[in-house]
């Protein structure tokens, strides 16, 4: 079982830097995408070709943007990531994705949060 979850891991940490940082959302659905995607986040259509036009949009429009994943974690048919993402002109936010994937280890759903990172903190842990 840690094959898989190790394989589902690093599956989805390079569909993630494909998609974010590469700018290559085509490939990414094409290698890591199971026959269907389920999109959860309310800024995003539901299905592949709207991910891939999303994140097309996303790439003319933000040049430079760039995420790191900092964590993950992988358990039965999902993995979690904890990323900290930077866009041009200072903005940078805190994520949380969890991608589900089916028995195929491709990916078919997507679940996110995001989190402007905060200028002031009543402790000094850090985001990640």
């Amino acid at each position: 079982m840690s094959c898989r979850l190790d394989q589902n891991r690093e599956n989805v940490i390079a569909f993630y830097e494909m998609m974010f940082n590469d700018c290559e959302p085509e490939k990414a659905i094409e290698q890591f995408a199971g026959s269907q995607y389920i999109q959860h986040n309310p800024h995003v259509a539901d299905g592949k070709q709207a991910f891939i036009d999303y994140f097309r949009q996303m790439a003319r429009e933000y040049p430079g943007k760039s995420v790191t994943v900092k964590r993950s974690v992988a358990e039965g048919n999902l993995v979690v990531l904890h990323c900290h993402q930077v866009w041009p002109g200072g903005l940078e936010y805190a994520g949380i994705d969890i991608f589900r994937l089916d028995d195929g280890g491709k990916i078919v759903e997507h679940w996110d949060v995001l989190q402007t990172m905060p200028t002031a903190s009543a402790n000094e842990n850090g985001m990640f």
